[in-house]
């Protein structure tokens, strides 16, 4: 008998782990990937200005990196569900790396042409249309859901900590040796990453023994998301402040480029301190247990602090000041993207979540294409820092009405152990 019972506590300790083989492999192969798009998008940014010398093109450029993802996603989600995450997760890196790995054999050997860049964003946008959901309908079935907050916490800290040190360095490395060698560590970054993920086991998700056809999975994905008020208004609300944010955030490497005493190696500097912020957000978030019933508030209070911000941060040109707006900026940032991620992952079904989280991105993130185009137009005819510091004033506002919005609340404060799913739908 005390057998039995000291093998149970050792099945209820090993259940509750974080950091299992499966979880570190999928962790360690995305910070990898993560740190080469950082230098990557970097050095992209600066060679196409310096070879066009048009914000609008570079603008056009994220916004094509990003149209062929949100088209496809609603698919993309749906045949997530249905097929091995794993070989999903392998396919796409392998394919994003010999891609930027033949970018970079174009830029050494003087080949190099705007429009190799733009097909490369073309694809890559499709391959992580397949990725981002095969990653995060993965983290509820490699950890336990007490510990669903710190796995969100720590794989956003891969971004985090990414930005923090590769913007920095990245802006550095592009003065010192140029693009083509940051090309080529991205791409092979992408083939490790690759290769690691090989190893993976990502549970099958259960299906119920008579398949329904692909495209009624689809439109049982629809009907979820429409049903659920609250979380198709926050979709809904998502998508106007990403529209605003991508016009904004599209400019900040213009607005290092253009402003006289600030250049590439500043950008890095200041780019690390925003990302600085995240990483700390993502440790408070990691370590701090935040209450179903404060979840709302702690939202709110950083959705108002990140606009504010960051609505300041271009106004002025002194790179102390920069780092602290956007060390603050990034902190409330990171700590509202954990309250809401844990809400999706806690309010929707196992065998819904690929299908689910590729139509909410495709929504939430469908009129950032025309805000990074925008952005860039804009630019041409209105001083960069007016663009940027507008953008985030129109986010704070758009958020006053979200916070009395009585539906969205309920899904952030939904509390599996005490409600039911049918109590906020």
């Amino acid at each position: 008998m005390e057998t039995q019972v000291v093998e149970a506590q050792e099945t209820v300790v090993k259940k509750e782990r974080l950091w299992t083989l499966n979880f570190f492999l999928l962790w360690q192969g995305q910070l990898v990937s993560a740190f080469g798009d950082v230098i990557y998008e970097i050095a992209l940014g600066f060679w196409v200005l310096q070879k066009t010398g048009s914000t609008a093109l570079m603008g056009t450029l994220m916004a094509c990196s990003l149209i062929p993802r949100l088209i496809i996603s609603p698919f993309a989600g749906v045949f997530v569900d249905r097929a091995n995450r794993r070989n999903i997760l392998v396919a796409t890196d392998a394919l994003r790396g010999i891609l930027v790995v033949g970018v970079a054999v174009a830029a050494f050997t003087g080949h190099a042409q705007v429009w190799m860049v733009f097909a490369v964003a073309i694809i890559s946008g499709a391959c992580a249309a397949f990725f981002n959901p095969s990653v995060g309908s993965s983290i509820p079935d490699l950890v336990p859901t007490s510990k669903l907050m710190k796995a969100n916490s720590v794989f956003s800290m891969i971004y985090s900590g990414s930005n923090i040190a590769g913007n920095p360095v990245g802006g550095i490395i592009y003065q010192a040796v140029g693009a083509p060698f940051m090309f080529l560590f991205n791409g092979i970054s992408y083939l490790f990453s690759a290769v690691t993920e090989v190893f993976i086991k990502i549970p099958r998700i259960e299906r119920p023994p008579v398949e329904s056809h692909f495209l009624e999975d689809m439109k049982d994905g629809y009907i979820f998301v429409w049903r659920f008020r609250g979380l198709r208004d926050l979709v809904i609300i998502s998508a106007f402040l990403n529209l605003f944010s991508s016009m904004g955030t599209v400019l900040f490497l213009p607005l290092f480029e253009q402003t006289p005493g600030l250049g590439p190696a500043k950008y890095g500097i200041a780019m690390a301190a925003l990302t600085a912020g995240m990483l700390i957000g993502m440790l408070v978030t990691s370590i701090v247990n935040i209450p179903a019933d404060k979840k709302v508030s702690v939202l709110l209070i950083c959705s108002f602090a990140f606009s504010a911000f960051l609505a300041i941060f271009p106004l002025t040109k002194n790179i102390i000041l920069m780092m602290a707006l956007g060390l603050v900026g990034g902190m409330a940032n990171s700590i509202l993207n954990a309250i809401i991620s844990v809400a999706f992952q806690l309010s929707v079904p196992q065998n819904m979540r690929g299908k689910v989280s590729a139509l909410t991105q495709t929504v939430s993130m469908g009129l950032s294409p025309i805000g990074f185009a925008l952005g860039g137009i804009l630019a041409e005819f209105i001083p960069v820092p007016y663009v940027i510091s507008g953008c985030f004033i129109v986010i704070f506002i758009l958020f006053i009405p979200f916070a009395m919005m009585k539906q969205p609340r309920r899904f952030i404060s939904f509390d599996p152990e005490k409600q039911a799913l049918e109590d906020i739908m």
